[in-house]
């Protein structure tokens, strides 16, 4: 017994030493009161720019547009923090509320009642079909790794994903 309790007290200790909350990454910023705008194009396998630097405290205001041809997300988070996501939009995929360059809004609406992680409604992510804009305003609050990237499956994988350097 005293075995099982230390394998379960290691697990939750892993676990919790490895996940992020958007409280370690930063926090949601006012978007009338930011310190600078960055204007980020999606393309289907890279962000432009794809290193952004800002300053510990900064609150910036992103307007994202989605020049691709397919689906895109944009997510500010850690690499774990992505890893974890990817799951949730996999989700997105098998009750094909994405279906490749759409978004079924009213599906997401109605599915996200009885499943609420397939709302994708995070403060630091966006998902945009092509041609679509989206605005983001985040605060970094902490210093830390963090990186820009796109979960829908085989996206990251493929290289959409952009740093952010903290100063």
């Amino acid at each position: 017994m005293k075995n099982k309790f230390s394998i379960f007290i290691y697990l939750l200790f892993a676990f919790n030493a490895n996940s992020a909350t958007l409280e370690d990454i930063g926090e949601k910023g006012d978007p009338n009161n930011y310190d600078r705008l960055v204007k980020i194009s999606m393309y289907d396998n890279y962000f432009e720019p794809n290193t952004i630097k800002v300053k510990k405290g900064e609150t910036i205001r992103f307007i994202v547009t989605n020049n691709g041809d397919l689906v895109h997300e944009y997510n500010i988070g850690t690499k774990q923090m992505h890893r974890d996501h990817e799951m949730e939009m996999q989700k997105l995929i098998d009750h094909e509320i994405i279906v490749i360059d759409k978004i079924d809004k009213d599906k997401m609406k109605k599915m996200s009642k009885k499943d609420h992680s397939l709302a994708h409604s995070h403060y630091n992510s966006l998902m945009l079909e092509p041609n679509e804009t989206g605005e983001l305003t985040w605060k970094f609050t902490k210093n830390t790794v963090l990186e820009i990237a796109c979960n829908i499956p085989g996206h990251y994988e493929s290289g959409m994903i952009a740093k952010i350097l903290i100063d």
